[in-house]
């Protein structure tokens, strides 16, 4: 493991830590813990969240890919905020995967890919509404689920993997919070993330496999894109956006803060900052708008 993936899960832990400090899990919501997705019964784990007050009826499904780097993260990190989103009327998918550099890529993408096989496989016995599947992404998970749609939607980029979503499926609608699209020189810290994440340290071929961006067509869901003041990725949400206009996919920018509001990278995650609430019932009404 390189240095930079040590600091970075000292950090972002420490940073989760004072987040979700005194935080509980409401009385509001339904929760079926540590279900196993997968033959990895350590990493491959999740989580089903869904009010309590609407038990028995069918909701539709967010499934959350949560963020770290590539190198941090899990379930428990994203629990407060994936039943954030229940209470808004979901159900919630939140799961653990594989985590570069113990798991190289497509380690993660293929947990991502697992996941969304298994609510297609079990939805129905949480009542979940299984033609209503959304999902989210921020950061590293951003990345993640962006290339899971090219799963879905480019045939000659899932030709590259031993795996493959359920033939036909496609989230009906996506939200891309903070994320990381496409990677370019000079970026010291990716760069040391990418070589953990990556087989062959982060080659040119590796790297245009593992853009985004790349594998965008008309065929990628509508899109929710997200960033803030304070996010050092906003022009990696802007790239995005540019993209899918060429592809005239259909999406909502938001743009959370103002000059005297500054908001961080993935401050919607952060459950008691009143912007965060706002922003994920925006991404909530963005779903039910694309609701059949």
């Amino acid at each position: 493991m390189s240095k930079t993936s040590d600091q970075v899960r000292a950090q972002f832990q420490l940073g989760d830590n004072l987040r979700d400090q005194g935080l509980t899990s409401p009385s509001s919501i339904l929760r079926f813990d540590n279900i196993i997705y997968g033959p990895n019964t350590t990493w491959q784990v999740l989580d089903v969240y869904r009010p309590r007050y609407m038990q028995g009826d069918s909701l539709p499904v967010i499934v959350s890919v949560h963020g770290g780097a590539w190198v941090y993260g899990d379930k428990e990190r994203y629990q407060y905020y994936c039943m954030s989103l229940a209470q808004l009327g979901f159900v919630v998918v939140n799961f653990t995967y594989r985590l570069a550099p113990e798991f190289k890529f497509p380690a993660s993408l293929e947990d991502c890919n697992l996941v969304f096989s298994w609510v297609l496989a079990h939805g129905a016995e949480y009542s979940m509404d299984l033609e209503q599947i959304f999902a989210v992404g921020d950061s590293a998970g951003g990345h993640l689920l962006g290339l899971f749609l090219g799963l879905c939607t480019d045939p000659k980029f899932r030709a590259k993997f031993p795996f493959a979503p359920p033939p036909g499926f496609i989230p009906r609608g996506v939200a891309m919070n903070c994320g990381y699209y496409q990677f370019t020189n000079g970026d010291v810290q990716t760069a040391a993330l990418l070589a953990d994440l990556l087989p062959k340290r982060g080659t040119e071929e590796e790297l245009h496999q593992i853009n985004v961006l790349a594998h965008i067509n008309r065929w990628f869901p509508p899109t929710f894109i997200m960033t803030a003041t304070g996010d050092f990725l906003q022009n990696q949400a802007l790239m995005l956006a540019q993209v899918l206009v060429q592809h005239k996919v259909p999406f909502l920018f938001r743009f959370y803060g103002d000059a005297d509001h500054c908001l961080g990278h993935v401050f919607h995650c952060n459950i008691r900052l009143p912007e965060a609430v706002n922003c994920n019932r925006d991404e909530c009404d963005f779903f039910r708008s694309l609701m059949t």
